[in-house]
This record gives C-alpha cells, sequence and structure tokens, in this order.
C-alpha cells in the first residue's frame, strides 16, 4: 500500500529578510483530515510560516509542497486563508464581500456563508467600517469557512472577540470543515483551542521544537498542552 501524500509538507524551509533570518529548517507535514496548532510567541515565526504555506511569500531556501507538488495556481485553489489583519475593503457592505468571493472562488458556498453570517449575527446590509474588531474578525471567518478547501490555514482567528464568542467560533469551525480537510491554526490563545487540536507545532525564533499528536504529548508530561508551552517558554 503506497504512503499518503501529505497534504502540505515544509522541508528545510528558510526564510530570510535582509540579514534577519525569520524562519530556519523548519520540516513539517501537515496530514489529512486534522486540527493543528502552531503555537508560539510573538515573533516566533508563525505568520511567516503560514505565508509561505500560502503562496504569499517566497523561500529563501527549502520549498513548500502541497499534496506533493509545488505551490501553483492548483494549490492555492485548495487552500483557504485567514490573515491576522483584516484584508476587506471597509466601504463594503457585508452582502457586496459575498458577492466578491462568490465571484472569485469558484469553491465558494454563499448559502453557507448566509447561514453562517446569521449563526453569528451579523448584518449583510452593515457595512464593514461600521463593524466592530470582532465582528469584522467573525465575517473573516465565514468568508474563509464558506469555503470548500482542502486546507484551511487560520492566522490567529480569535484575538479580537470575548470568549463566549470564541467557544461558539470554534464550533462554528469544527462543523464547517470536510472530513478529510485539515486546519492549521496559529493563535497564542492556546486554553481556547486545545480541545479541538489533533496535533501541535512548537515554532520558537524560526524552528520547530516540539511536533507532536497533542494526546501523545498531553500524557507524556501529564499536563494540558497550554500548561506544557508554557514551561517551555518560561525562560
Amino acid at each position: 500500500m503506497s504512503k499518503q501524500i501529505a497534504l502540505a509538507e515544509c522541508r528545510s524551509l528558510s526564510k530570510s529578510f535582509g540579514d534577519k533570518q525569520v524562519l530556519g529548517d523548519v520540516n513539517v507535514k501537515i496530514p489529512r483530515g486534522k486540527i493543528i496548532g502552531l503555537l508560539g510567541k510573538n515573533g516566533a515565526g508563525k505568520s511567516t510560516l503560514l505565508k509561505l504555506l500560502n503562496g504569499l511569500l517566497v523561500p529563501t531556501g527549502g520549498e513548500v509542497l502541497i499534496n506533493g507538488q509545488p505551490i501553483d495556481i492548483i494549490s492555492k485553489k485548495i487552500i483557504a486563508y485567514l490573515p491576522e489583519r483584516t484584508y476587506l475593503e471597509k466601504r463594503m457592505f457585508v452582502r457586496e464581500a459575498l458577492k466578491f468571493f462568490n465571484d472569485f472562488y469558484d469553491n465558494f458556498n454563499i448559502v453557507k456563508a448566509e447561514q453562517l453570517l446569521k449563526a453569528l449575527d451579523l448584518d449583510k446590509n452593515m457595512r464593514i467600517n461600521t463593524m466592530s474588531k470582532g465582528m469584522q474578525e467573525k465575517l473573516q471567518l465565514v468568508l474563509v469557512m464558506s469555503r470548500q478547501a482542502e486546507l484551511y490555514i487560520l492566522d490567529e482567528p480569535l484575538g479580537g472577540v470575548d470568549p463566549a464568542t470564541r467557544d461558539y467560533i470554534l464550533d462554528t469551525i469544527l462543523s464547517n470543515f470536510a472530513e478529510n480537510a485539515s486546519l492549521l491554526i496559529s493563535t497564542h490563545l492556546i486554553s481556547d483551542i486545545e480541545r479541538i487540536l489533533d496535533e501541535v507545532i512548537f515554532i520558537d525564533s524560526g524552528r520547530v521544537i516540539v511536533s507532536s499528536d497533542a494526546d501523545t504529548l498531553r500524557n507524556k508530561h501529564h499536563t494540558s498542552i497550554d500548561e506544557i508551552f508554557r514551561q517551555q517558554f518560561k525562560h
């Protein structure tokens, strides 16, 4: 039986901006059907890694493979990416943002998007610049999760919302991606997302220091992922 190709893979990946190396010799595999937490302190290189996986940056060394192939137009179609900062045109109405995504992505499900808007209490007749940061984050999440993607990459999706809404959003994420799809989520709110994680990657100063199944890591240390992270990064 042939070994299944990883959905995404980084091989000896490095990225520098001028003299500053942000990532060095990163080797990770993203299997299918998993929720993976990319965890690290601010400035550890998380967002840079996500941008490389999404083809928004060019590696200084090494390579990124999506379904065993270098990043190209096809790989971009199967990745749904939520950046850390809002990218929506602020003067747009929510309904216009939906139409834009529907026109731009052939895997966008506008019916699903409208259902999610309703579930998250968002009015499609609102103008984006009148919405709070938390509401804008919800909208971006709706747009990303309404695509029938194979890999969802979420960069700090919960930073601007209150704890009660975080739980609701996590449940929304869980119930809105296909069984064989994977989700890579970068966050510093580890205790909030720990319950949904299948695997974790710890990154520090641009290098992967832990890559493990979440339950294996918990059993080995007899404590939570959040506590393991705190111990690992306490210096």
